[in-house]
């Protein structure tokens, strides 16, 4: 089954995960408030710790995206922030065992779908290839991928391409590699700034907000910032839309 318009001609559906497909700061916030409380820090803190640790994310793949790093998996990323983070809740690394670590660092592969996206993905698979556009690295997807539910055709992403969002090649690369035209994949996102990206390289573009992605209190992404080919509130929505 091809997919009809306003995304006629689109073959391959690929997904930015973090905030779209999955919730990250709940998945992280319920991991770090047991880690807290068992190193004497208060659980109560467990969701501005989840936000302490994702603030760091952009500023560390930048650090790849200029070149001032080789490219580094996201997990490394992840592993070093967390340390990063530890001093603005009263905890030093060096007194925290390093097996502890890593198993935090985990809970990325962990995180739990948004209740539309199983049915969405496997409503939408039906018309075209799905497959994360993340910057998670591949062992990372899977994990979560497995845990989930989440029905990927293939896992792609950064570690793939080579590339962090919103660099150019993230997007290019991750069309060559499906020996695809750009405009024959759509990204479907809950962020504008990836999206506007996305089209600059030529790709197509779904825009499903995720008002709870940061919080209450969210005032970013609650509404689409250009015109995409596609808005829809739910993956389900956008499997409405598209007629599947």
């Amino acid at each position: 089954m091809a997919l009809g318009e306003p995304l006629a001609g689109v073959r391959a559906l690929v997904f930015d995960v973090f905030g779209t497909v999955v919730d990250w700061r709940g998945g992280v916030a319920r991991e770090a408030a047991a880690f807290l409380a068992n190193h004497g820090a208060d659980p109560a803190e467990a969701a501005r710790f989840a936000d302490a640790w994702r603030k760091r994310y952009q500023p560390a793949m930048e650090e790849v995206r200029s070149g001032r790093r080789p490219f580094t998996r996201l997990d490394v990323l992840h592993r070093e922030n967390l340390e990063g983070v530890l001093p603005e809740f009263g905890l030093d690394a060096m007194d925290v065992p390093g097996e502890e670590l890593d198993a935090l660092n985990l809970a990325w592969h962990r995180l739990d779908p948004w209740p539309d996206a199983v049915e969405g993905l496997t409503r939408l698979k039906a018309g075209a290839i799905v497959a994360p556009l993340s910057n998670g690295n591949i062992v990372l997807m899977i994990d979560m991928a497995k845990r989930a539910g989440l029905p990927w055709d293939a896992i792609l992403g950064a570690e793939v391409a080579r590339a962090y969002k919103p660099t150019p090649d993230a997007y290019l690369r991750t069309a060559e590699i499906l020996a695809m035209a750009p405009e024959e994949v759509c990204l479907v996102a809950a962020h504008n700034s990836d999206l506007a990206a996305a089209r600059n390289c030529g790709l197509r573009t779904a825009f499903i907000p995720r008002p709870m992605e940061h919080g209450p209190g969210q005032t970013t992404d609650l509404h689409p910032e250009q015109e995409w080919e596609v808005v829809a509130d739910s993956l389900t929505g956008l499997a409405d839309r598209l007629g599947l």
